[in-house]
């Protein structure tokens, strides 16, 4: 960014808009460029202080603390000096006439001369009069190179043994993601809390990136408790996953696999898609960040809800690599395509931006969905190269329900002996048509009954419990019949029998 930012002041490119939190970081790139020939002098502006040279605590330009004002005196001064303006935290007056006007004309006369004006902001605001004159970059997050930079200025402070290149790694990539003043700071609260820095305190570093996702808002930080041994069944699955266990590594990039884009679990509701998310964090030791898509839209101002989803995606991109989670997909983008006369077409400009992301992102975020209802979901989600595979969840069949009734009785039980008291052969006839969440509350259920009759639960209050439940396989059997006949030619099974999957009738 550095580089393109120095052809743009070099071509004398009157205005340029910096998006950046990082106003320290972005001054001393700018002042580096600034001393290529032709030589320019540096001012900044700030409404607190006016215009000054950079480098200066005083010597404020005489009545420059309006934006108007400010524009005013550079325009007056002399056009053959090189010189660069870095107004900082303009955004909220680009709203005023006088600012957008003044804005104007000195674009019209900075034209031909060695002088720019840098507007420097976190926030991206551009007036429709000013998108023809401006230029927006984005100046990026520190690198591995720069955060290394700072953790050897944070050993150096404290002194600490040398540590190893492998530690050193693991230090700075759980960093990528934060700030230069964030990844200092993180550090010390490192050494601080423990009094040195080793492999050990990346936990402490992670922290604080959940506290970025937090500031967020949009995307939710999820902790993963649980390992694939917690899915009963799903074989396929869970083989496809762990072959990819080690894919965003250099390694794989040196075998010259490519980064994996992301997965769709489409399936009956209850049957573990949302749980094999949470897994798969564990599994390949990412992050879990889920996109609640809910929170993206805001009506309040227009362009507002794709600028969420904008900031959210580079988050999520800031921290990456991680696992990028959006459950109930078809909710989400449901009738994305066509919602002009619902909403104005925001949903169709969430929908046609994330599409874009998808397509075009480099970097490591693996966006793992899930669907239940198909027939909502845009078919643009669904065409090849979208996502690396579409799998289909089924209702377990009767070997994963024995599984699955292990699972959850060994959660509750975990004294192993006591557990022979059940058969499973029979539990899982019983519980035909279950779907795993269904086969979780019959276990609940039938604990609360004993529990409250100051007793052990047995084989008896599970049946009971079974039998005077509902499944959904029986309350929507031509919403589960007609998702099967879709999901039979197009997608892959997620259980290790395909002759099962293929016959997928009750």
């Amino acid at each position: 960014m550095q580089e393109q930012l120095s052809i743009l002041i070099q071509a004398q490119y009157p205005l340029i808009y910096l998006n950046t939190p990082e106003e320290e970081r972005a001054e001393r790139a700018i002042a580096t460029i600034s001393q290529i020939k032709p030589v320019r002098r540096m001012f900044t502006w700030t409404m607190m202080q006016g215009l000054v040279e950079y480098g200066q605590t005083s010597g404020a330009q005489h009545n420059s603390l309006s934006p108007e004002a400010a524009l005013a005196s550079i325009m007056r001064a002399d056009h053959k000096e090189p010189a660069i303006y870095i107004f900082k935290d303009l955004h909220p007056f680009l709203n005023q006439a006088g600012t957008v006007r003044s804005l104007r004309d000195a674009v019209a006369n900075f034209k031909g001369t060695q002088k720019t004006i840098i507007l420097m902001s976190p926030i991206q605001v551009i007036p429709v009069e000013l998108e023809k004159e401006i230029v927006v970059l984005d100046f990026p997050l520190p690198d591995m190179k720069a955060i290394e930079e700072v953790l050897d200025q944070q050993l150096g402070q404290v002194r600490t043994k040398k540590v190893s290149a492998e530690t050193r790694e693991k230090l700075v990539r759980a960093t990528l993601g934060l700030t230069q003043d964030e990844a200092e700071k993180v550090y010390r609260k490192a050494q601080v809390t423990n009094g040195k820095l080793t492999e050990e305190e990346v936990d402490i570093v992670l922290s604080e990136k959940q506290q970025l996702i937090r500031r967020n808002g949009i995307l939710e930080y999820i902790e993963d408790e649980e390992d694939l041994d917690a899915v009963g069944g799903l074989e396929e699955l869970k083989h496809w996953l762990q072959q990819r266990s080690n894919a965003f590594s250099q390694r794989a990039r040196n075998y010259g696999l490519p980064q994996p884009k992301g997965m769709l679990i489409l399936g009956v509701p209850g049957c573990g898609k949302s749980l094999i998310a949470k897994t798969t964090a564990r599994l390949w030791s990412l992050p879990l960040i889920r996109l609640d898509m809910g929170r993206v839209y805001d009506g309040s101002t227009v362009g507002k809800s794709e600028a969420n989803l904008r900031n959210a995606l580079k988050v999520a991109e800031s921290i990456s690599p991680m696992i990028l989670f959006i459950d109930e997909l078809d909710k989400a983008f449901a009738g994305g395509a066509g919602s002009a006369d619902s909403d104005g077409g925001t949903s169709s400009r969430i929908f046609g931006t994330f599409l874009t992301w998808m397509q075009e992102k480099k970097s490591p975020v693996f966006v793992m969905a899930t669907a239940n209802r198909i027939e909502k979901l845009p078919g643009e989600f669904l065409r090849k190269g979208r996502f690396d595979e579409l799998f289909f969840v089924d209702l377990p069949n009767g070997e994963e329900r024995r599984d699955i009734f292990k699972i959850h009785l060994c959660k509750r039980r975990p004294d192993v002996e006591k557990l022979e008291r059940f058969d499973f052969e029979q539990l899982s006839k019983v519980s035909d048509g279950f779907s795993g969440a269904e086969i979780e509350q019959a276990v609940i259920a039938a604990m609360y009954e004993a529990f409250a009759q100051d007793r052990e639960f047995t084989q008896l209050d599970i049946i009971s419990a079974v039998k005077s439940t509902t499944p959904l396989s029986r309350t929507m059997t031509e919403q589960v019949a007609a998702l099967r006949d879709w999901a039979r030619m197009r997608a892959r099974p997620a259980a290790t029998s395909v002759a099962e999957y293929q016959r997928m009738e009750f």
